[in-house]
Formats: structure tokens, sequence, C-alpha cells
């Protein structure tokens, strides 16, 4: 009787995966930029989500949730961006007992490419916005414009490139041990640069590079991100995303670190 369901159980699963379900995941990784957005092209909103969250109890007690998502409009002479990233953690204290938030941080932008008769060039308009409860600061943002275009195309690799002049303004927080002639907020010109590598790997993975500095014109702090990812198809619109962030500003608030990275696992859903 075992061996007869046993053997009920591998014919069933021979013919569930019968038909490969990574297949339309390989005609996708062969698309170029330019054709994923014509697919989609009208449509008021496509792109992908990520959900992460984690909860350890036992000898380390902490929460951890992790929301991200890309999202995109393809118009007849705009193409627009919009990015929500947000971080938070609460561990427990082990000399009060208490429960302590480590960290709370959002992230939002919002990119429009106007596009121009050369293929793929396109002039931009950017501007983001983020509070991060440790920072030292009570929120900080860029406003900056100029030229984009494609670098590099080749069969697996394509690499776009964004450069311009923009604005950056900070808000420290209230602290009464600022000097009177000390101004919380601080205004000056940088120089924006933002680079993305898409490349497909095999049928099921594709490898994403993001980085983008922004250098301060006015003395200010100037300011990298980075972001390295594998994305591997699970299933369907489902995939698994590997990704390590790293961020560096030259002159941090107070007495933070220069730099801060992250490493993370999360689910990626694509519509």
């Amino acid at each position: 009787m075992i061996r007869l369901l046993l053997l009920i159980s591998c014919l069933l699963s021979v013919n569930a995966w019968a038909v490969d379900p990574f297949e339309d995941f390989h005609e996708y990784g062969q698309l170029s930029d330019e054709e994923i957005h014509k697919i989609h092209q009208g449509e008021l909103l496509y792109g992908d989500t990520e959900f992460g969250f984690i909860v350890s109890r036992g000898n380390t007690n902490s929460t951890s949730l992790k929301f991200k998502g890309n999202l995109y409009q393809d118009l007849e002479k705009w193409r627009n961006q919009f990015k929500i990233d947000s971080l938070y953690k609460r561990d427990r204290n082990d000399t009060t007992g208490n429960d302590e938030v480590s960290a709370n941080r959002i992230f939002l932008s919002a990119q429009g490419n106007y596009k121009v008769g050369e293929k793929n060039a396109s002039f931009f308009i950017y501007g983001d916005y983020e509070e991060d409860e440790f920072s030292g600061l009570d929120f900080k943002s860029t406003l900056a414009a100029g030229y984009g275009n494609r670098l590099y195309q080749g069969v697996k690799n394509q690499v776009d490139f964004d450069i311009g002049p923009g604005l950056y303004r900070s808000v420290a927080e209230d602290d009464a041990e600022l000097e009177e002639d000390e101004d919380e907020t601080k205004t000056g010109y940088l120089l924006r640069l933002a680079l993305q590598w898409e490349r497909t790997v095999s049928t099921r993975t594709r490898f994403n590079q993001d980085l983008s500095i922004e250098q301060s014109l006015s003395g200010l702090n100037s300011r990298l991100k980075s972001e390295t990812s594998l994305i591997s198809q699970v299933m369907g619109s489902v995939s698994l995303k590997f990704a390590y962030l790293y961020r560096y500003n030259s002159k941090p608030e107070d007495d933070k670190l220069k730099f801060d990275s992250e490493l993370s696992a999360t689910l990626v859903y694509s519509f």
C-alpha cells in the first residue's frame, strides 16, 4: 500500500512539472527594457513589490519588517518611476527588558523621463525624501534634473545612466546644544550621477546593480547609495531576491558612522 502511494505521488509530481514554470521568465529575461516598457505602455502602473518579515524569540528577541516598491508608468512622452523603501526593527533591551526601536527609516523617490528623438535618450527630473530616526536629521531631500541615456547594450547586459545638477536640503533634529548662530537647515548644490546595470544570468535569474552618487558642490555632505541584488523566479510572478545595500555619507550628523549596510532576502511580486 505504501509503495502504491509513493508511485502515485511520483506520477503526479512528474505531470505537475511537465511544463517548465520558468519558460516565460526565459522569454522575459531576453527582452530589453524598451520592449518590456512597450508591453506595458499605457497602463496606469506596473512594477514589483518586496516584503520581508523576521521575528526572533529566545536568546535573541527582535522583530524586523522591510517593504519596498518599484512602480512605473509608461506614457507617450513620459516614463515615470516611483520608489518606496522602508525598514523597521525592534530589539529587546537586556538591561531594561523592554522592546526598543533600533531602526526606523522610510525613503520615497520619483523620477520622470521625458523621451526625446534619439533611442533611449531622455531628459529627467528627480526628487527624493528620506526620514531616518537614527540619522540625526529630521529629514533630507534632493531635487535634480539632467540627461539620461543607455551607456551599453549587449546580448545579456545593459547599462543606463542619468547625470545632472541638483539641490540638497536637510533639517537637523531639535537640539538644545546647538549654538544660536548655528542653522538647523542646510541647503546646497550637488551633481547627481545614477547608473543601472542589469544582466541576465540564466533563464531563471537576473543580476541588478543600482548606484547613485550625489557629489556636493557647496562643501556639504556627499552621498553614495549602492544596491547589488540577485533575483531568481520561484514560480509565476513571485521571485526571491537577495540584496546588499551600502550607504555612505561623507559628513554624518553627530557621532554617526559614515556608512551603513544592509543584507536582505525578500519575496518579490511583479505585476
